[in-house]
């Protein structure tokens, strides 16, 4: 249990400072494996690399098309109209809620949380300098619109966190709608009263926007920018063959690049360079991911992980909270959502399935209940996170505590209300 506490302080300690975690990852499991006497070398090349190779195996095709997908969005200026037309919409003074709902939209129509911080980057840029508003609230903006309710709660997002319990419990995105819709509602809300408080708060001291070197949109960017009604085309073909006609992710974000295509087939020129870089903005955003499940399928083979797993499934007689709580804590040691979400689902899956249908608990339940608590784990060592931070310039100990209310607190309180509701009969 120790060497389990101590790799996981040493993981998110060497993120918080900025290291990477394609190589603190192994780092942090070699030391578990060393400190539970487990042989350093065949844990790396064997059980950490297999944990890594195995989600890379089964959602590379996602993240590929999911990225490629975006990125035409982002090349296009399609991306670019979408979150414009929304901010003009909210106005100029409330720039938090503006870049919050052009986020939020962009990673609901289906474009990668990577890609969505890229494309609306700039945008949120201008609109904090136009209302004075800091820096430092801009990536806690980001997580909320982005690594919240639109990952993970809101029925039928196209989101690989609310794809991956499909294949457990024999569900569809739209699973448990109307707890969707609750916990969607607490986050999205809840969050964005904090950034406003937040925001008259760090107002009234003061702190205002801070000019530095990164640039924001050009000109020639503000000339480029198509119609924003037909930039919104494809996103509405993503959600619309994923729900309705209930095609499968690769399809569906499949239609969504070809409709993008021939949308902007004026842009032709564009497109082999969008598609190049998606796919290498895929292997990076996988690896980052897929690094983090190999520490916890380390973790996972640590003898004393057996008394934690045995603990989680005792921890109550609802198995809402023992699933919950699996995923939860999972995703905070793997810096995941989708890597802790599918290392527990993997391991415990067949377990909670059995539940469902012994307890007559409607699997819908435990398939929305295990997306929204896998997204209720953003600690210091998430790979979003980092990306976050990366693009903004901003540090963790500038933006940390909002982060840590608006993506973790809040959504806790969320998958609280959310088992309980499910205890209840609501689907």
């Amino acid at each position: 249990m120790l060497s389990i506490l101590i790799g996981l302080i040493l993981l998110i300690a060497l993120a918080y400072l900025g290291w990477s975690i394609i190589w603190v990852a192994p780092l942090a499991a070699g030391v578990v494996a060393l400190l539970s006497g487990l042989d350093v070398y065949s844990t790396y090349t064997e059980t950490y690399m297999s944990g890594l190779v195995s989600f890379v195996q089964k959602w590379f095709p996602i993240f590929l098309l999911g990225a490629v997908f975006g990125k035409l969005m982002e090349e296009t200026g399609a991306a670019r109209a979408v979150a414009k037309k929304v901010t003009q919409l909210i106005g100029g003074k409330r720039a938090i809620l503006g870049v919050l709902i052009a986020a939020a939209l962009l990673t609901y129509g289906g474009v990668s949380l990577f890609v969505v911080v890229f494309a609306v980057y700039p945008i949120a840029l201008e609109l904090f300098r136009e209302a004075n508003v800091t820096r430092r609230l801009l990536v806690p903006t980001f997580a909320l619109g982005a690594f919240t309710f639109t990952m993970t709660s809101m029925p039928g997002t196209p989101q690989i966190q609310n794809l991956i319990p499909m294949d457990t419990y024999n569900t569809t995105p739209m699973a448990g709608p109307v707890i969707g819709i609750v916990t969607t509602l607490i986050m999205a809300v809840g969050g964005y009263a904090w950034l406003a408080y937040r925001e008259k708060k760090l107002s009234a001291k003061g702190e205002g926007f801070e000019i530095r070197k990164q640039a924001g949109s050009s000109k020639e960017e503000e000339v480029a920018t198509p119609n924003w009604m037909l930039s919104l085309v494809p996103l509405i073909v993503v959600v619309v063959f994923l729900n309705i006609v209930n095609l499968q992710p690769i399809y569906a974000l499949m239609l969504g690049i070809v409709t993008i295509m021939l949308i902007n087939v004026k842009h032709y020129k564009k497109f082999v360079f969008s598609i190049n870089e998606g796919a290498k903005g895929s292997v990076m955003a996988i690896l980052n991911t897929s690094a983090a499940v190999g520490f916890g399928a380390v973790i996972a083979i640590v003898p004393a992980f057996d008394d934690i797993t045995s603990w989680l499934l005792n921890v109550s007689d609802n198995p809402l909270v023992a699933q919950s709580l699996a995923i939860q804590v999972m995703a905070m040691i793997t810096g995941s959502a989708s890597g802790g979400m599918g290392i527990a689902l993997s391991t415990l899956g067949d377990t909670f399935y059995n539940l469902s249908q012994t307890t007559g608990i409607n699997p819908e339940v435990f398939h929305r209940m295990a997306s929204v608590a896998s997204g209720a784990s953003i600690l210091p060592n998430n790979g979003a996170l980092l990306t976050l931070l990366a693009v903004t310039g901003l540090s963790h100990r500038e933006t940390y505590k909002d982060v840590f209310v608006v993506a973790l607190v809040i959504p806790t309180i969320a998958v609280i209300v959310g088992i309980i509701l499910g205890g209840i009969g609501l689907v």
